[in-house]
């Protein structure tokens, strides 16, 4: 008698994202949630930029100083594209994206030099536009950056152990419970830190995406302007809040720079 063989039923396909009309705009509101030891929220207009990397949006030149992507901002080596970079990161832990495949970024624009995301997302697809994965970046107040890789479900959640110094009023302890919303109509992005199941901070972004006309990005830099500059002193500011509310401050850890990226 043959031995019996088991037989594994093969992967269901993967849905293919409804994607809006790239390069876009997506205008929307930032919030951030602590519920204690001192309790404290906020909520902000804002707008970040959704490309695909392969195909960055190109401005007369009276634009270009509001409207700059760099690899230097980012992941990996400078000298690279932001795709290749991309590429080698996800490729270094076993995830190839194929022929075709694509990695759409929502982050801020530099604007008249500056440049500053708390959380930059990329969308990393196959040629097909079903998600691959996600690899989100996470920026600092110090100059440094992390690199977390996701496989998402298809509810866009996915959960990560913390890894890297924020906040001057979290340690590393702690998971990331996160969830990414990528459709013709709507971007989202929501970050969960929970220490023992209860949530001890909570941010998200919730925005919908318009094509990046140059009278929409005008419109944007007249009723948002200087968009990165404003986040980051928003960050200080609120932070100079919970300070003064002797909310603890915990002390940095030496940051290694992930190794391969």
């Amino acid at each position: 008698m043959s031995p019996t063989v088991e037989r594994r039923a093969p992967a269901a396909p993967r849905a293919r994202l409804e994607l809006p009309t790239l390069p876009a705009l997506v205008v929307g509101t930032v919030s951030h949630q602590r519920p204690g030891p001192v309790r404290h929220g906020f909520s902000h207009g804002v707008y970040q930029w959704l490309v695909d990397v392969d195909a960055l949006p190109r401005q007369p030149w009276w634009l270009r100083p509001f409207t700059g992507f760099s690899s230097a901002d980012h992941l990996g080596r400078p000298h690279r594209s932001l795709k290749a970079n991309v590429e080698h990161f996800v490729a270094q832990r076993g995830i190839r994206l194929g022929a075709g495949g694509r990695v759409l970024m929502l982050a801020n624009a530099r604007v008249l030099g500056h440049v500053f995301d708390p959380l930059t997302v990329f969308w990393c697809l196959d040629a097909d536009d079903a998600l691959v994965c996600v690899v989100a970046e996470v920026h600092n107040t110090y100059g440094e950056r992390h690199v977390y890789l996701l496989t998402p479900d298809e509810g866009g959640r996915a959960s990560v152990d913390k890894e890297f110094y924020v906040s001057p009023f979290n340690d590393l302890s702690g998971r990331y419970d996160m969830r990414f919303t990528l459709a013709a109509d709507r971007v989202a992005t929501t970050i969960v830190l929970r220490r023992d199941g209860a949530a001890v901070f909570s941010a998200s972004l919730n925005g919908r995406p318009v094509p990046a006309t140059r009278a929409t990005v005008v419109r944007q830099l007249l009723t948002k302007p200087f968009m990165p500059q404003r986040v980051s002193a928003l960050i200080r500011a609120h932070g100079v809040y919970l300070w003064l509310r002797r909310l603890p401050v915990v002390r940095r850890p030496h940051h290694r720079p992930q190794e391969g990226v």
